[in-house]
């Protein structure tokens, strides 16, 4: 079934179906036979295929045919080392199961699945057996014009999908489904790229659904994420349903945020940095959603205490600090129509630095209610604060916040709390019967957060 046009079958170069013969050699004569003609298809009939990593070059279009499996190896020897950027900085890797780098024209499609097989690399992980960062799904590097299209993605064994230094990315319909209690297996994770559209994907995972990044304070590169927009999206379970940070020394702008579901999901929409990172996250607007069975629909703060310096006494300090470069900051970010139904944790929680409000946002058309049920949460991992139940809208360390007909229902305690808030407005806001009153002002931003027992960062 090889031609001349670029159609080209696995089987015809010596790929075995039945998922017991490793098929490396014959993905990579399939790409190499595709680059001597310009480009074209490696073809993937129905059947399983059991594989080592595959790299991808321009103009080459991998086709999983319905039926389709592709499986990759659990023998870390099949994963020579290359350097990638891991948790926003560069360093040595495992090679990522399905990679290009510097490519163009790079396209995944059809209706089969990917397999990454990580319980291996999961336990590995846990075990702390591995030496270096284990292998992305999908992993794309200083790449444009990427389309993912149709695919099923399944058991990743770090992140699912990870463009970094991208341009005009295109993924759309395609599922990812990672188990609940996976490791570090976000879902589509953009970093420091450029026109980036998601749209109706359907991505249930053991980490945030989406989260984007551009790299950490100390990494190789600082480039700018922007101009991403997700649409029409089901996102599940995960610790966040869209992520911003923390990763974003390079800065995050120009993102929106619509037509989408969330349920299960710790938090909805979730904005996270610390001191020391840099960066500026502006100009999002996240509207229409719904939301159902979250901890906390809107988290932003910007004392986040996860990974490499985390602990660091500049990270947890709630006394101001000189702004420096170093400095994170958000501001314009905007969210409407929003409907967020058996809420568990909190309605909000917003805490920015001393010296750095979260500044200029605003909240118009927002429904939140509280379940009747409620399990305990973490709003936001940051030191000094524990679980919380129920509570409404905490606000610390903010200027220039409006909210505009904002509905919270059967919160126990005050619907709004803020600490050290400046220009802060209301109108049109409903408390339900049962509400104490609108506002209470607090004496110390964090006396309402005693020190709780060490949690994990998810």
């Amino acid at each position: 079934m090889t031609s001349s046009t670029g159609f080209n079958n696995i089987i015809d170069f010596g790929a075995v179906s039945g998922g017991a013969e490793l098929c490396t050699k014959a993905f990579f004569a399939a790409v190499e036979k595709c680059t001597q003609h310009g480009g074209g298809t490696v073809y993937v009939p129905a059947g399983t295929f059991l594989t080592g990593p595959i790299e991808l070059k321009s103009n080459v279009t991998l086709h999983l045919e319905a039926g389709s499996r592709v499986l990759f190896s659990v023998r870390i020897e099949d994963y020579p080392l290359r350097e990638v950027r891991w948790e926003g900085t560069e360093r040595p890797g495992y090679m990522p199961m399905i990679y290009a780098r510097a490519a163009q024209n790079i396209c995944i499609t059809g209706t089969g699945t990917i397999d990454g097989q990580g319980g291996f690399w999961w336990k590995s992980h846990l075990d702390g057996k591995l030496l270096h960062p284990r292998p992305r799904l999908l992993y794309f590097e200083d790449c444009s014009r990427i389309l993912l299209e149709k695919v099923l993605l399944v058991n990743s064994p770090a992140w699912t999908v990870n463009p970094v230094r991208c341009r005009n990315i295109t993924i759309d319909n395609i599922s990812i489904v990672n188990p609940p209690n996976s490791p570090n297996t976000d879902g589509i994770n953009p970093d420091s790229c450029k026109n980036v559209r998601i749209s109706n994907c359907q991505v249930d995972v053991g980490d945030d659904c989406i989260a984007i990044k551009s790299g950490v304070e100390n990494g190789k590169y600082l480039i700018p994420c922007e101009n991403v927009c997700v649409t029409n999206c089901t996102l599940l379970h995960g610790h966040g349903g869209v992520v911003i940070g923390s990763e974003m020394s390079g800065g995050i702008r120009n993102v929106v945020i619509s037509n989408c579901i969330f349920e299960g999901t710790d938090r909805g929409i979730r904005l996270k940095t610390r001191r020391g990172r840099g960066g500026t996250v502006c100009d999002i607007r996240v509207s229409n959603l719904i939301m159902k069975d979250v901890m906390c629909p809107i988290v932003m703060h910007q004392f986040y205490f996860c990974g490499e310096g985390g602990k660091e006494k500049k990270v947890r300090d709630r006394e101001s600090h000189p702004v420096t470069a170093e400095t994170p900051a958000f501001r314009s970010i905007h969210f409407s129509g929003i409907t967020a139904v058996n809420v568990h944790a909190a309605a909000a929680f917003l805490y920015g630095l001393p010296e750095m409000p979260i500044e200029d946002i605003t909240f118009d058309s927002i429904s939140i209610s509280m379940a009747e049920n409620a399990v305990p949460g973490v709003p936001a991992m940051m030191e000094g604060v524990g679980e919380t139940l129920k509570m409404g809208v905490f606000c610390a360390n903010v200027k220039n916040i409006s909210f505009n007909n904002v509905s919270v229902r059967g919160v126990e305690g005050p619907v709004y709390q803020l600490n050290s808030a400046e220009g802060v407005t209301f109108s049109n806001c409903r408390l339900d019967s049962y509400s104490q009153p609108a506002l209470v002002k607090q004496e110390t931003a964090d006396s309402t957060f005693p020190l709780k027992t060490p949690f994990l960062c998810p």
